[in-house]
C-alpha cells in the first residue's frame, strides 16, 4: 500500500482520437512511451490515481484541491466533442490530505473552502492522462474500473511547498492505507521554435535539457535547482507538477526511466516511470533517491529568496561550480584536475555525447581563463589569468573559480551556504592583439588590455554599463594604476562566454 509509482506525462490534446488527426504521427514517440506508462500502472491495478495538473483550479497563495463527488470533461473546444470522460473523487483521502496539509500550515482550498473547490468539471490536463490510464485499465472514459481519483492544482508558492505537498500525499497514501499512482500532468518549454505558436526563447532548449536530466535521474532537488526566471523565459507549465511528483516520491527506493522526449511544434514533451521497489521504505542514494541532507540546502535556499541560480548548462560553468563544492566539502583544501570528484565528473563530460566535444577542445588547450560570481544578479567575485598559467583550460577554471570564490580583495570570502544563490560564468580568452586604431575596438565584441612596464588592466567586453571603447579603457587604465597621459599599449581580444 502507498504510492506504487509515479509517472511524468505531458497533456498535448493532439493525442487525443479526433483532435488534430493528421499531425498524429508528430506525437508518436510520446504516444508510445504514454501507452507504456498507463500499462505499468495497469499492472499495478491502484485504487486511486493522484493527478497534479497544472490546468486544475490555479490560486497564487494556496493548492486547489478539487472535490465534490464525481467530475466530467470532453474536448468539444478542441473539435472532438465526442472524446468525454468521467472520474469519480476519492473523498477520503482529499479530505484526509486537506486537514494534513492544514495542520503543517500549507495553505489549500478544497471541500467548499474557496470559489472553484466544488470542481466537477475536468481539464485537459487531466484528461489527457485519463485517456490513457483508462484506457489501458479498460475504462475508456474514465480512470479505469473503480479506480477514484485526486486532482491537485499548482499555485504561485515556492519550489519547496511544492515538494511538501508531495510528501504529504505520500503520506496520507501510506496512513489510508490506499494504493496509490501518482500523475505528474505537465508539458516543457513551450518556446523551442520560432515557427511555434509562442515563439522561440533561447532559454527554452536549456530548460528542457535540465528538465530532461533531472527526469532522467528521478531527482527533486534537481528540478528544484532549476533558475525561476530560466523555467519563466522558457515557458514551462510542468515544472511544479513534477517537483510535487518528486516530493512524493523522493523517500521511496523507486527505478527512473526516461522513456521519451520530443519538441514538435515548438513544445517539449517528455514521458518518464517511476516504479516503487516492493520493499518500499528506502533513503539510500541508489536509483535516484535524494537523501535528506541533499535536498536541505534547496529547500533552505528556498525558503530564503525566491531568487534561484540557473543550472549551468556548459561544462566550463559546472565545473567552476564543482570546483568550488569540492573546496568546501574538502575543509578548504584547493582541488585540482586529480581530486576524485573532479576526475569523476570530467570522466563523466568525456563519454557524454553532449559535452565529449566540449572536453576534448578544452582540455588539450591552454588560455587564459575569467571566473565570475554573480548573487542575485549581483558581482559577488572575479579573478582571472591574462595568459594561461596551467596545464590546460580545465585546470586553469579550477585555480580561478576557487580564486574568485576567496581571494578577490574587493569582497568578503564566499561561504559555503551561498553556492545555492550563486551564478557562474567562465570566459576563455582568445590571443591578445596590438591595437593600432581605436576604431578596431567594439565594447561588445572585444575585452581590453592596458599595460605599461609591470603595470598590466584588463577588462572583459559585454560588461553591463560599459558600454563604449573609452569606457572600457578608462576603466582597465584605472585597475592598471595607469594616467590617461601616459604612453601605454593597448591590445584587444575576444572570449568565449560560458554559463
Amino acid at each position: 500500500m502507498g504510492v506504487l509509482a509515479a509517472f511524468a506525462v505531458p497533456h498535448p490534446p493532439l493525442l487525443i482520437p479526433g483532435v488534430g488527426d493528421a499531425n498524429k504521427q508528430s506525437v508518436h514517440k510520446t504516444q508510445t512511451a504514454f501507452e507504456e506508462v498507463a500499462a505499468r500502472s495497469a499492472a499495478l491495478k491502484p485504487e486511486t490515481l493522484v493527478i497534479f495538473s497544472p490546468h486544475a483550479a490555479l490560486y497564487a497563495d494556496c493548492f486547489a484541491l478539487s472535490s465534490g463527488f464525481d467530475a466530467q470533461g470532453d474536448f468539444g473546444s478542441f473539435g472532438a466533442p465526442g472524446a468525454a470522460y468521467c472520474a469519480r473523487y476519492d473523498e477520503e483521502f482529499i479530505a484526509s490530505l486537506a486537514a494534513l496539509l492544514a495542520k503543517r500550515g500549507i495553505p489549500c482550498a478544497s471541500q467548499g473552502a474557496a470559489p472553484g473547490a466544488n470542481d466537477t468539471t475536468l481539464d485537459h490536463g487531466t484528461m489527457v492522462p485519463l485517456h490513457f490510464f483508462g484506457a489501458a485499465a479498460g475504462d475508456e472514459g474514465g480512470a479505469g474500473g473503480d479506480v477514484k481519483i485526486v486532482r491537485i492544482g499548482l499555485s504561485a508558492l515556492s519550489y519547496e511547498l511544492h515538494r511538501q505537498l508531495g510528501r504529504a500525499v505520500a503520506e496520507v497514501a501510506e496512513t489510508l492505507g490506499r494504493s496509490v499512482v501518482v500523475v505528474a500532468s505537465g508539458d516543457l518549454s513551450h518556446k523551442l521554435s520560432k515557427s511555434g505558436p509562442y515563439g522561440f526563447a533561447p532559454e527554452g532548449p536549456i530548460l528542457d535539457e535540465q528538465i530532461c536530466a533531472a527526469l532522467a535521474q528521478g531527482s527533486v532537488a534537481d528540478l528544484m535547482a532549476i533558475d525561476e526566471r530560466l523555467a519563466d523565459s522558457g515557458a514551462e507549465c510542468g515544472l511544479r507538477s513534477f517537483i510535487m511528483m518528486g516530493g512524493a516520491i523522493e523517500q521511496l527506493d523507486y527505478s527512473a526511466e526516461l522513456l521519451s522526449y520530443e519538441g514538435p511544434f515548438g513544445v517539449g514533451y517528455a514521458v518518464a516511470s517511476y516504479v516503487v521497489a516492493p520493499e518500499g521504505l528506502s533513503l539510500s542514494a541508489s536509483t535516484g533517491v535524494n537523501t535528506e541532507a541533499e535536498l536541505a540546502g534547496y529547500a533552505e535556499a528556498e525558503l530564503a529568496s525566491s531568487e534561484r541560480t540557473f543550472k549551468e548548462a556548459s561544462l566550463p560553468a559546472r565545473l567552476a561550480r564543482q570546483a568550488l563544492q569540492c573546496f568546501f566539502e574538502e575543509g578548504g583544501r584547493r582541488p585540482d584536475l586529480d581530486t576524485p570528484t573532479i576526475k569523476g565528473f570530467l570522466e563523466h563530460c568525456q563519454h557524454n555525447p553532449r559535452t565529449e566535444v566540449e572536453y576534448n577542445e578544452l582540455k588539450g588547450r591552454r588560455a587564459g581563463v575569467f571566473v565570475s560570481l554573480h548573487e542575485r544578479g549581483e558581482l559577488r567575485g572575479c579573478i582571472g589569468t591574462i595568459a594561461p598559467t596551467r596545464e590546460s583550460v580545465l585546470a586553469e577554471i579550477i585555480q580561478n573559480a576557487v580564486s574568485a570564490a576567496r581571494e578577490d580583495p574587493r569582497f568578503l570570502p564566499l561561504r559555503a551556504e551561498e553556492l545555492a544563490n550563486l551564478t557562474v560564468k567562465v570566459d576563455v580568452l582568445g590571443q591578445a592583439q596590438p591595437v593600432a586604431d581605436r576604431m578596431d575596438l567594439d565594447a561588445q565584441r572585444y575585452g581590453v588590455i592596458v599595460s605599461l612596464g609591470y603595470r598590466r588592466g584588463l577588462l572583459l567586453p559585454a560588461l553591463d554599463g560599459v558600454d563604449t571603447p573609452e569606457e572600457q579603457i578608462t576603466i582597465a587604465l584605472s585597475k592598471a594604476g595607469i594616467r590617461k597621459s601616459e604612453s601605454y599599449k593597448l591590445e584587444r581580444f575576444e572570449v568565449v562566454r560560458y554559463i
